[in-house]
C-alpha cells in the first residue's frame, strides 16, 4: 500500500480538526439559493473522502464525485452510498449528463501543477457544468502569498490513536511543496509515514482567463469558504 493511501485513513481525523464542513456545507447551499440556480445534482472533482458530500446530501442533494486517490473514493463511497464515487483525473474526465453544479475545492486544482493542465481541467469541469448552472472552484495560493521555509504542525487523536503531522513549504518557481511528515501513535507500536505535495501556484486572472475561454461567467469572491477565495462561475 502506498504511502498516500496509508495516510488517507487518518485524513478525516486530521482534518476534523481542521475544517468545519458543516459550515462550508451550509455556505455552499447560500451560494446555489443567491445565484438562483435550481440545484439537485451535484458533482465533487477532488472529493476526497466524500465529506461535503455526505453533509450536501443530507440537505437534500444527489451528489456523485471523482477523485484521483482510490483509497479517498473508497471512503467517500462508503460514506455516501447512494451517490457514484470513482477514481479519475480531473484533467481528463467526463459525464454522460452534466450537472446543477461542480465543485472542486479545498485547493484541489493547484494539483495539475502548470497551466496547461489547468486549461484542461477547466474545460472538464465546464463540459460536466449544465447550461445554466454553476461551476464552484476554490483555489489554491496565488503565486507571492506562501512563505518559502514555512514550518506548521498539527495534532488530533481519539481512543486508539494519537497523530501528529509537521509540513514544510517551499517555494520552487511557480510550484509550492509540501513535505509532510507523520507520527502515529498506537497501543501496538509508533509508525512513521511521508508524504510529498506539489500544487502550482496560478495568479488570479489566469485562472479567470481559464474560465472565461470555457464561456464560464465567473466572480470572486475573496473570502470564499476558508479565506482563500472562492470562484462562482456560471455557464451561460
Amino acid at each position: 500500500m502506498s504511502t498516500y493511501a496509508r495516510a488517507a485513513a487518518f485524513y478525516d481525523l486530521l482534518y476534523g480538526q481542521i475544517k468545519n464542513y458543516r459550515a462550508e456545507a451550509v455556505h455552499l447551499m447560500e451560494i446555489f439559493a443567491d445565484a438562483a440556480v435550481s440545484v439537485t445534482r451535484v458533482l465533487d472533482v477532488g472529493c476526497g473522502t466524500g465529506q461535503h458530500a455526505r453533509l450536501l446530501g443530507e440537505a437534500g442533494l444527489s451528489v456523485d464525485g471523482l477523485d484521483l486517490d482510490e483509497q479517498f473514493v473508497r471512503i467517500a463511497q462508503e460514506r455516501n452510498p447512494t451517490g457514484h464515487f470513482q477514481v479519475g483525473d480531473m484533467t481528463a474526465f467526463e459525464v454522460e449528463r452534466p450537472y446543477d453544479a461542480v465543485l472542486c475545492l479545498f485547493g484541489s486544482i493547484g494539483y495539475v501543477l502548470r497551466e496547461n493542465r489547468l486549461r484542461a481541467a477547466v474545460a472538464c469541469l465546464a463540459a460536466a457544468t449544465r447550461p445554466g448552472g454553476l461551476l464552484v472552484l476554490e483555489p489554491w495560493f496565488e503565486p507571492g502569498v506562501m512563505q518559502d521555509g514555512f514550518v506548521v504542525v498539527h495534532t488530533a487523536e481519539r481512543a486508539d490513536i494519537k497523530l501528529c503531522r509537521m509540513a514544510r513549504t517551499s517555494i520552487q518557481g511557480a510550484v509550492s511543496r509540501l513535505e509532510f511528515e507523520y507520527l502515529v501513535g498506537r497501543p501496538t507500536g509508533i509508525e512513521r509515514l511521508s508524504e510529498v505535495h506539489e500544487l502550482g501556484l496560478f495568479p488570479r486572472d489566469l485562472v479567470a482567463d481559464a474560465l472565461r475561454a470555457q464561456g464560464l461567467e465567473p466572480t470572486f469572491d475573496p473570502d470564499g469558504l476558508i479565506g482563500r477565495g472562492l470562484w462562482i462561475a456560471r455557464k451561460p
